[in-house]
């Protein structure tokens, strides 16, 4: 193995640990760390050093698709639509995914959302809990990126 293939395996073994954190305290508090998409903010050049990705247009392609998520997501914020912290994890991602493996992200990022706001509205049931239900999206979020980075055509090491 090269240099670049260890320092993307550091890179995508760094990815994953942060989602897998960002999941988890999503889980326990319905909040996630501003450090932690900030850390993943901060790995993507890494990783795209691992893959020789050149400054255009391939890298301004990624920070353009970062651009128009976090805009279209933070009108979903103004609006009481989603976490902020949610907003800032999906707009790291796009830093990181290609466009079409980040819309294959989207797409199974909202069958998953539907799937624990389910599970959150048939617990709050159960509990017989009045109010609103407070989903964690970002395990939706978490889990559609680490399905994503498993895809052959975006990550060789897997």
């Amino acid at each position: 193995m090269a240099w670049n293939d260890y320092l993307g395996a550091f890179a995508i073994v760094a990815l994953a640990s942060l989602l897998l954190s960002a999941g988890i305290q999503d889980i326990r508090t319905r909040e996630i760390a501003n450090w932690k998409s900030g850390a993943i903010v901060a790995l993507a050049p890494v990783w795209w050093l691992a893959h020789g990705l050149s400054l255009y247009p391939d890298v301004a392609v990624q920070f353009a698709l970062a651009a128009v998520v976090l805009a279209i997501f933070f009108a979903a914020f103004a609006m009481g639509w989603m976490g902020g912290g949610d907003v800032k994890l999906i707009a790291a991602l796009a830093l990181w995914l290609p466009v079409g493996t980040f819309m294959t992200m989207m797409m199974v990022m909202s069958i998953a959302g539907g799937v624990v706001t389910l599970a959150m509205i048939v617990e709050g049931r159960v509990r017989r809990a009045s109010g609103a239900i407070e989903v964690p999206y970002g395990v939706a979020i978490v889990f559609a990126a680490l399905m994503s980075i498993r895809e052959p055509i975006f990550n060789r090491f897997l």
